[in-house]
């Protein structure tokens, strides 16, 4: 017997997944630049679409030329991990300066 209850998640719909992550970032006071975003004028992090799936790297430290963690975001539950993984950082790298 299926634990679905017949109820099916959304269809992931990578475009307009990206404008509200894109917003979503930028609330967490992150500055759009082209395809990534920047804290203190360094690149954090970098968003492209590919196909149904959006492909994320996000900076591993706050630096000029940083080392990446890629990610493919799939669904909702992927861009909220995201979301949180980003938070984390952000607070690690306030910390450390």
């Amino acid at each position: 017997m299926s634990d679905d209850y017949g109820f099916a998640p959304p269809p992931f719909k990578p475009a307009e997944a990206l404008i509200a992550l894109r917003r979503a970032l930028r609330d967490l006071g992150l500055a759009e630049r082209g395809p990534g975003f920047e804290l203190r004028g360094k690149r954090v992090l970098e968003l492209s679409a590919e196909g149904d799936t959006i492909r994320a790297r996000l900076a591993r430290r706050l630096m000029l030329t940083p080392e990446w963690d890629s990610q493919v975001l799939e669904g909702a539950a992927d861009i909220r991990k995201l979301l949180d993984e980003v938070k984390q950082r952000l607070a690690r790298w306030e910390r450390e300066d």
